[in-house]
């Protein structure tokens, strides 16, 4: 995957579980945390808990929010992007913008999106297509209009 190809068309934050999200032209990212003023950052997301570090931000592509008929923004995930396969870079470290990401895994569909949205079916039409789950290693500011640039492979 070169620069180019994969471009970010969207930003999201919220400031704690299950409120709106909030869309920016720029979000700065700090290593081991996550985004500054998400909750997720700040330990008051819906899934903050220990176990779970590697999921400082998540990652969508917005063909899956066009083919559900849905809005980037409601499947709250933090970074939409367009032009390809994220998952094909699981277990690639990425830079967009000024930041580096360490794309995890998946970011498999939860129960909780379906209940919050009210959307019966939401799970199973996002299953094998979450998106995915990143770690900052790097910290840096990421832009709409940034292109994803694998790193290693």
């Amino acid at each position: 995957m070169t620069a180019g190809e994969l471009t970010v068309v969207g930003l999201y934050t919220a400031p704690s579980a299950g409120e709106a999200m909030v869309p920016g032209a720029e979000v700065v990212v700090t290593k081991d945390r996550g985004i500054d003023g998400d909750r997720y950052s700040a330990g008051t997301g819906h899934w903050s808990d220990p176990q779970w570090p590697d999921q400082q931000l998540t990652l969508i592509d917005v063909e899956t929010a066009d083919a559900l008929g849905i809005e980037p923004a409601l499947l709250r995930r933090n970074v939409v992007t367009r032009g390809g396969r994220l998952a094909d870079l699981i277990g690639c470290d990425v830079r967009i913008g000024s930041a580096v990401l360490r794309f995890v895994r998946p970011c498999d569909p939860c129960g909780y999106l379906e209940t919050l949205l009210d959307r019966p079916g939401l799970r199973a039409a996002l299953e094998n297509r979450g998106g995915v789950r990143a770690a900052v290693i790097a910290g840096g500011t990421i832009s709409v209009g940034d292109s994803l640039e694998a790193m290693t492979a």
